[in-house]
């Protein structure tokens, strides 16, 4: 996959980040509300890689800024990268029109604790809502340029969520 995007005459890359896969005792998936302005479609935790930092370690710094509990466990983790573009009407719009898209490295965790817990009332809140979710109603629920990559991600993770 090409790393590079042209907007004008720069070359835009990839924003590198992680997303997170996590499920309760039932199976269902966490999904939270985005409370951007720019849309308010439920997603799965997620977050940029900061210079430096290890995946797993962004992985864990982001699951505390945006659901506040570590009480969490880490079942797998996909090798690859995984990709998603944005739109070209919204690259402008986010991440200062510095990315095309991101790559992520995505892990599945098993919530190992209440849901009592889960607090997205964080410093830098980015979901005004959250709620458990199959496969399903998370893929009708969410922006439509990431839902290929969600499919992906159901689909390496295939036989823990079934």
């Amino acid at each position: 996959m090409s790393e590079s995007f042209s907007h004008g005459t720069i070359e835009l890359p990839y924003r590198p980040g992680v997303g997170a896969v996590i499920v309760n005792k039932s199976n269902k998936i966490f999904a939270g509300q985005r409370i951007d302005t720019l849309y308010r479609a439920w997603q799965m935790p997620q977050g940029g890689i900061n210079q430096g930092e290890s995946p797993i370690n962004a992985l864990k710094r982001e699951l505390v800024e945006e659901i506040g509990t570590r009480n969490l466990r880490v079942i797998d983790q996909v090798d690859r990268w995984l990709y998603y573009d944005l739109p070209k009407d919204v690259i402008p719009k986010i991440w200062s029109g510095r990315f095309k898209g991101q790559k992520q490295k995505w892990f599945i965790l098993r919530f190992i604790g209440e849901d009592k817990e889960i607090n997205i009332k964080t410093k830098k809140p980015e979901f005004g809502a959250w709620r458990w979710m199959s496969k399903n109603e998370l893929l009708k629920s969410i922006v439509s340029f990431k839902r290929e990559l969600y499919k992906n991600i159901f689909q390496e993770f295939d036989s823990i969520l079934n």
